[in-house]
């Protein structure tokens, strides 16, 4: 089953991408991308962005419309790989490019660091933390990097590298969402 996903700004803004029915794969709300693109407004414009676990891919999608120079979007499942290919076709969005990889097979890859990174891993597996730690300790964040996690409301971001600063942190629903800059 396939569904839309409306861009809430920029250069394409309402028009839809193409979103398919996937285990695990939830697409991040609107009401919570309109927060997040807010924090982020100063920071996105020629940007380097990587979106892991991209899934709907509306956050590299939406990082895209409002002036990110690239987005690499990394995602394990080809369906959604697929769809996320087309949608870049259809938007003819050339700074996006799509990696069907685990994401922690594609960290341990070279490195290159990245201005914003957004993590959304699928719910109840645990992997948000370990993919910050990972993101630090293999290079791949430039020096003020601003990261956002968006995780099921009850876990706790316990073992944060510790030279990330929380910026911001909302719940909308059953989603808990933050935003960290890290310092150097």
């Amino acid at each position: 089953m396939q569904n839309k996903l409306k861009i809430i700004g920029g250069n394409w803004r309402s028009r839809c991408i193409t979103i398919v029915d996937a285990p695990g794969l939830r697409p991040t709300p609107s009401r919570v991308r309109e927060t997040v693109f807010n924090w982020l407004q100063n920071d996105i414009i020629g940007s380097r962005c990587l979106d892991l676990y991209a899934g709907s891919g509306a956050l590299g999608f939406e990082a895209a419309s409002r002036g990110a120079k690239s987005v690499v979007q990394v995602e394990n499942n080809a369906l959604a790989c697929r769809t996320l290919k087309d949608n870049a076709i259809k938007l003819a969005a050339d700074q996006i490019k799509v990696v069907q990889m685990e994401v922690f097979r594609y960290l341990v890859g070279d490195a290159e660091p990245f201005d914003v990174v957004f993590i959304d891993p699928p719910f109840a597996m645990g992997l948000a933390v370990q993919t910050c730690q990972w993101l630090e300790e293999k290079g791949w964040l430039n020096k003020h990097a601003k990261i956002y996690v968006e995780v099921e409301n009850i876990l706790k971001l316990n073992g944060i590298p510790e030279n990330w600063r929380q910026l911001k942190s909302k719940v909308a629903g059953e989603v808990g969402y933050h935003l960290f800059q890290r310092a150097g």
